[in-house]
């Protein structure tokens, strides 16, 4: 089935450019300038991925991104790619913690942002095409680690490794999206930490730090830290 994938930009020039790149794919291109009318028809169609604008009138990127995650629909799961000529740390850290699932900043270059979008299908169809199972019974596996979500219980290679529930969170919450990075405050959100010692989003760090020595022995780091962002899974095949 051919792609399709929704555009939100109103700048007319780098739309164009967006709109030809992707059509060069054999994807099916649907644009919109603004992005109350884009939200519209994401809700009511079906949509493989979406290139959404930072900036775009009468519903800004973030306001889409946001009732787009938490609508009902099948279309809440969407990949999002931003686009914003916003380089900063902490406008990246906004996207991705409103749900966006890439980020790139203007100017761009054509063949950068086909790639992004086709890495984003890629991963969109390794989840869809996983059975579907309860989550009370269902495993994740990675590499050699396995992580039982209803016995909470973590194996790497055979061997137990014993987490604490904040650790076991917080594993579970990369593992569950391999390839995808995530910030301090979505991981902190995940594992419920309270700021207890004032440490804020940097006692993730500490939880980091902890599970990565309990994987010593095995000769594994199954984090990888991406600096300015946060934390995403080690790539399986670093792992084997």
């Amino acid at each position: 089935m051919k792609k399709r994938i929704l555009v939100v930009e109103d700048e007319v020039h780098i739309r164009e450019v967006v709109e030809y790149a992707l059509g060069r794919e054999g994807w099916e291109v649907t644009s919109y300038a603004d992005g109350k009318r884009a939200l519209d028809d994401a809700l009511a169609s079906g949509y493989h991925a979406i290139v959404l604008d930072v900036m775009v009138p009468e519903l800004d990127g973030l306001s889409f991104c946001r009732q787009l995650r938490s609508s009902k629909t099948r279309a809440a799961r969407t990949p999002v790619l931003f686009l914003s000529a916003r380089s900063e740390e902490v406008d990246r850290i906004v996207g991705l913690e409103l749900g966006g699932d890439d980020y790139l900043t203007k100017p761009f270059s054509p063949r950068e942002l086909v790639a992004r979008v086709r890495a984003l299908l890629r991963r969109s169809e390794l989840t869809e095409e996983a059975p579907a199972q309860p989550t009370a019974t269902r495993s994740l596996l990675h590499g050699p680690i396995e992580l039982s979500l209803e016995a909470r219980e973590v194996r790497c290679g055979g061997r137990a490794v014993l987490l604490t529930k904040a650790e076991f969170d917080l594993l579970a919450a990369l593992l569950e999206r391999p390839g995808v990075v995530l910030s301090r405050t979505q991981l902190k959100l995940r594992m419920q930490l309270a700021d207890e010692d004032g440490e804020g989003e940097r006692g993730v760090d500490t939880h980091v730090k902890r599970i990565r020595a309990k994987f010593r022995p095995s000769g594994l780091d199954p984090i990888t830290t991406v600096h300015g962002i946060g934390y995403r899974a080690s790539a399986a095949e670093e792992l084997c």
